[in-house]
């Protein structure tokens, strides 16, 4: 009898207010799918690791709006930014509601959440949590800092809604693997087998190319 297949891991760096890390993480969930198919023999494990974009915001966080605005120039500056976010999440099956969005918020929270449900959940309702969050923030224009919404996000994939104890996002933090810790310098990025990386929201076939290079090594 053969052994099983060692599974195949994916590193996943992330942070919830970057609408390329959702568009990502879409294609991540299509190349796994095509894995699933051209692989059935290789699992997939997929591990989320937080990577704060903007740490220092405030806890009850900032005026979203007006944050882009100072930060890239002009009303028309962010107008061209999100156009260019826009044509690329309808590509991979997205839809911004940027204009709902008034609240900019701290993301240790929602990372702690994600902590929590690989620590109490499965890896389904980890991924369905990550999701969850990210569509409440940028379709629903929910503010993803306050408790009481990660609790509800929490009970609808079935995971506790009391909030982990605080510090819990550091056990998915800033950490990348020796051999790829100089690389990490934004997100998304994705870490194969601790050897191979992409950065960026690269396509669905990219991904898959990538993940079967990395069984192949």
């Amino acid at each position: 009898m053969h052994p099983p297949e060692p599974a195949l891991t994916v590193e996943v760096y992330f942070d919830f207010v970057c609408p390329w890390c959702l568009i990502g993480k879409r294609q991540l969930d299509a190349a796994a799918t095509r894995l699933a198919a051209l692989r059935p023999d290789v699992p997939l494990q997929l591990v989320w690791h937080s990577y704060p974009l903007l740490p220092d915001t405030p806890a009850a966080g900032l005026p979203y709006q007006a944050f882009y605005v100072a930060r890239l120039g002009s009303p028309e500056a962010v107008a061209r930014r999100r156009a260019q976010v826009l044509q690329a999440g309808q590509a991979a099956g997205v839809d911004f509601a940027f204009d709902r969005i008034a609240v900019l918020p701290n993301t240790a929270a929602a990372h702690a959440r994600v902590a929590q449900a690989a620590a109490a959940g499965t890896e389904a309702q980890q991924r369905q949590l990550i999701d969850r969050i990210f569509m409440a923030y940028f379709n629903g224009g929910q503010d993803i800092g306050d408790a009481s919404v990660l609790a509800q996000l929490a009970r609808e994939c079935g995971l506790p809604a009391e909030a982990p104890p605080a510090g819990g996002e550091r056990s998915h933090a800033r950490h990348p693997q020796a051999k790829v810790r100089h690389l990490v310098s934004g997100v998304p990025f994705f870490v194969f087998d601790g050897s191979l990386a992409l950065a960026g929201a690269v396509s669905a076939d990219a991904l898959l190319d990538a993940m079967l290079r990395a069984l192949r090594d």
